[in-house]
């Protein structure tokens, strides 16, 4: 599938939609153009009716979302009116993951950091790697620390060792 980004890989295996932040480099932290290709992803994989969930996943291994790239602060968060645009086009994003009508799965190994948790709170389900970690920077968060923590642990399934060996 061609994304408008070469940051976002989308391609379909069968029923199964792949969506993965393709930015290895910067441990997969999310960048304007990535934000704005996710909704666009979202929308070929609801009008094929052969998809039947979503899988979403960072590139290497060693992140799924670090958070905002932030080497784009200066110009794309440097006003108010900038910030606002940003804050709309990752709001749009997100909105595409949580309105979804089909399942959504977040496949997480690494790093799972600021938007990285967001993102993943979007989806419908969480699975974790053994190697994965969560973080909220401190900032000004809508939600509070403690309340995405608590949604994260609630919902997100932990694979181990014998249990991921007997789901693979």
């Amino acid at each position: 599938m061609k994304t408008s980004t070469e940051r976002m890989i989308a391609k379909k295996d069968g029923p199964i939609g792949w969506m993965q932040f393709n930015n290895p480099a910067r441990h997969n932290a999310v960048s304007v153009d990535m934000w704005k290709s996710v909704p666009e992803i979202m929308a070929e994989f609801e009008n094929d009716d052969q998809i039947r969930v979503v899988v979403l996943s960072g590139a290497g291994g060693k992140a799924f979302i670090s958070g905002a790239d932030i080497s784009e602060f200066a110009e794309k968060r440097s006003s108010r009116e900038n910030i606002l645009e940003y804050n709309r086009i990752a709001g749009q994003a997100n909105a595409a993951i949580i309105d979804f009508p089909k399942p959504t799965i977040a496949m997480i190994q690494g790093y799972c950091i600021g938007g990285g948790l967001s993102v993943a709170l979007c989806c419908d389900l969480r699975l974790a790697a053994e190697n994965a970690s969560f973080a909220v920077p401190a900032a000004k968060r809508r939600w509070s620390i403690v309340r995405q923590r608590d949604l994260l642990y609630r919902t997100t399934v932990r694979l181990y060792g014998s249990l991921a060996n007997a789901a693979g």
